[in-house]
């Protein structure tokens, strides 16, 4: 199976990680991500304005891109799938938007949000599956206590992103048991960490963030799982809990080694 990837711009300097171990890792698992030509920023935060047309633009070229590839188009970082699949739905169902970004593009044909817009957990959960990836671990992550956090992005508005449920999310859960180890549920794991607003307010942040990584220590964690840079980057800097991204374990639980990568 081969997926339309979009990386983002993270990916390429402060979470190299988070993307070589995706890719490794797919090959592992039999899939493939073919990282769109020519890619551009997704701006990190979606549009609200529904005038700000330029800003969704970014995303308008991926996503036609993979329909003209006949691919689904996969994202690892929660920024860049949430930025991509809100767009996705503006394309689809918000006229006004739709006409003119097309009109903007002059595409061969308008793009009216036919592109799937996937992230790699939901790729682990509903094409490989979580008990055909249990049989493919070679290192099970046996007596590890690891704490799942979603923060906002990946749940939030639940009616566009469908991605799980937003009080009450399973799929990191499943994923940490899938590769042996153990989800250690705290109260805070679907709460926002503070995101960019730790450059206008940094001590509110680590408030958040104190709060968060608190909670996880005190239910016997001892690491936290992600999959959004911004959020490893916030909740690390608490001091409290190592944060890895979700990519990270699922090499070492497939015996992906360094020097592999």
């Amino acid at each position: 199976m081969k997926y339309s990837y979009y990386p983002g711009c993270t990916l390429r300097n402060k979470a190299k990680d988070l993307d070589r171990w995706a890719r490794q890792c797919a090959l592992a698992l039999g899939f493939e991500l073919d990282e769109i030509k020519d890619w551009q920023c997704c701006g990190g935060v979606y549009p609200l304005g529904s005038d700000e047309i330029a800003s969704k633009l970014p995303s308008v070229r991926a996503l036609n891109d993979a329909k003209e590839h006949g691919q689904d188009l996969v994202a690892v970082c929660s920024a860049c799938y949430h930025v991509l699949k809100r767009v996705n739905d503006d394309m689809a169902n918000v006229p006004d938007i739709q006409t003119r970004a097309n009109n903007y593009m002059g595409l061969d044909k308008p793009y009216c949000g036919e592109t799937r817009v996937l992230h790699y957990l939901e790729v682990l959960r509903d094409v490989v599956g979580f008990d055909e990836l249990k049989k493919k671990v070679v290192n099970p992550l046996t007596g590890r206590k690891i704490g799942a956090y979603y923060g906002c992005l990946l749940l939030r508005p639940s009616s566009v992103m469908a991605f799980d449920d937003p009080e009450d999310p399973t799929i990191l859960e499943d994923f940490i048991r899938a590769l042996g180890a153990e989800p250690v549920l705290y109260p805070y794991r679907n709460e926002c960490c503070g995101g960019y607003i730790s450059l206008k307010d940094p001590d509110l942040a680590n408030s958040l963030c104190d709060r968060i990584t608190e909670s996880a220590a005190g239910f016997q964690a001892e690491c936290l799982v992600t999959a959004c840079p911004l959020c490893k980057y916030n909740l690390a800097k608490s001091g409290k809990l190592p944060v890895v991204y979700f990519t990270e374990l699922l090499a070492e639980a497939l015996g992906i080694k360094e020097e592999d990568k």
